[in-house]
């Protein structure tokens, strides 16, 4: 009986199978291991979209529902409300539950079997400051795997995966940057793979890197900070904040396209001390544009990261709007999340004497500079190495 081996992550997926004691990825996407966690709900042809056809379907401006970094709204109240999409009233868990049976159909198709039995990823902690919120997510997810037809279940830490999968010789502790949470292993290399000394875990991840610099760089040009003239007397109130978080994370952009929400800020922009501002926000949520401006966030992220300033691209908004986004931004910028990892870090080095030999790197959002300055000036000295960064828990 075959078992299929899935790391479904925040930002991508991958699975793998063993076959002839020999690992085998799973092509999700045409010439590809992974595939972004991503799904769009078609309302002209009723049908659903999954991975990059999804994310594609939504930059052409298909009409329909396209949802993001579905793993982190489990156990929160998100996972299990009911809402309307194409002629069906489904939760967060079915939808998920959809992608997975996606996965699971690429994986019987190009191993030609029936398989029943996974074993998955997840992180050390969903919610690492609420324990009940904690044991939650697991069951929305196992109710996801049941659902998407898999009848036997197991999980595993991922940074434990990830270290059973590490290559190379010495104790090491492994960094798992993905895009929901950030997760530790220390580990010593054994005959099994691995012996995992301790671990640890943080709801710290690339999603909240994206968040920050939105609301940093993008959300006041649609209002945040503005403020509000009173309808009647003299004055002005503070714009409320939370519409604007909601826009700048990407588990919840889907939810904010709701037609009184969208007359609320019409008044705003009625009402605005600084109407352009929230005329912006206007067009927004009129043409649901949140997910094109949290690409275009991660894409300046990533070109900023790499040393050079970049720009985070509006167009679709109004026409020449591009706020820059320098190196010198986004260390700054980043800097506390990143210290919020360290702190995880530390915990988890604390839990044993023996001291890593070398740190080694997975999960995407490992390559952020502020993350790696953090952790060379925790372990000074200690030798780097970088997995492979989307694909290496699903190895374990």
């Amino acid at each position: 009986m075959a078992w299929l081996g899935v790391d479904f992550g925040t930002s991508n997926t991958a699975a793998a199978v063993i076959a002839d004691g020999q690992l085998q990825m799973i092509a999700l996407e045409p010439g590809s291991a992974t595939i972004p966690t991503a799904v769009f709900f078609d309302f002209a042809a009723r049908e659903t979209l999954f991975g990059a056809k999804a994310a594609e379907a939504m930059i052409d401006g298909r009409e329909g529902r396209f949802m993001r970094a579905l793993k982190s709204v489990l156990g929160t109240p998100l996972a299990r409300e009911k809402r309307q999409i194409l002629n069906r009233r489904l939760t967060m868990v079915e939808v998920i539950a959809e992608f997975l049976a996606f996965v699971k159909a690429r994986a019987e198709a190009q191993t030609g079997q029936t398989i029943t039995s996974v074993v998955s990823g997840r992180p050390v902690h969903f919610h690492s400051s609420d324990p009940g919120r904690d044991a939650a997510a697991e069951e929305d997810l196992l109710q996801a795997y049941h659902l998407a037809g898999f009848t036997e279940v197991a999980f595993l830490p991922e940074p434990e995966a990830a270290a059973l999968a590490a290559e190379g010789e010495g104790r090491g502790l492994i960094v798992d940057i993905g895009g929901g949470t950030s997760d530790f292993s220390i580990f010593e290399p054994d005959a099994n793979g691995a012996r995992i000394l301790a671990s640890d875990g943080v709801r710290i991840g690339g999603t909240d890197f994206d968040k920050t610099l939105s609301v940093q760089h993008v959300m006041p040009l649609f209002g945040l900070g503005g403020q509000l003239k009173r309808e009647f007397g003299t004055g002005t109130y503070p714009a409320p904040t939370a519409l604007f978080h909601d826009l700048a994370s990407w588990e919840k952009i889907a939810f904010v396209y709701d037609p009184s929400l969208l007359r609320d800020v019409r008044k705003m922009a009625k009402l605005a001390a600084d109407p352009r501002r929230f005329e912006r926000l206007v067009t927004v949520l009129d043409n649901q544009l949140g997910h094109d401006v949290a690409y275009a966030v991660e894409a300046a992220k990533i070109g900023a990261n790499d040393g050079r300033s970049a720009v985070i691209n509006l167009n679709p908004v109004e026409r020449g709007l591009a706020p820059s986004l320098t190196p010198d931004d986004l260390r700054l910028d980043l800097m506390a999340l990143a210290h919020g990892i360290g702190t995880t870090a530390r915990a988890v080095l604390s839990r044993t004497e023996a001291k890593p030999e070398r740190i080694v790197y997975v999960g995407g959002s490992s390559l952020m500079t502020a993350v790696r300055e953090v952790l060379t000036a925790i372990l000074p000295g200690v030798r780097q190495e970088t997995s492979e960064v989307f694909t290496a828990v699903v190895h374990g």
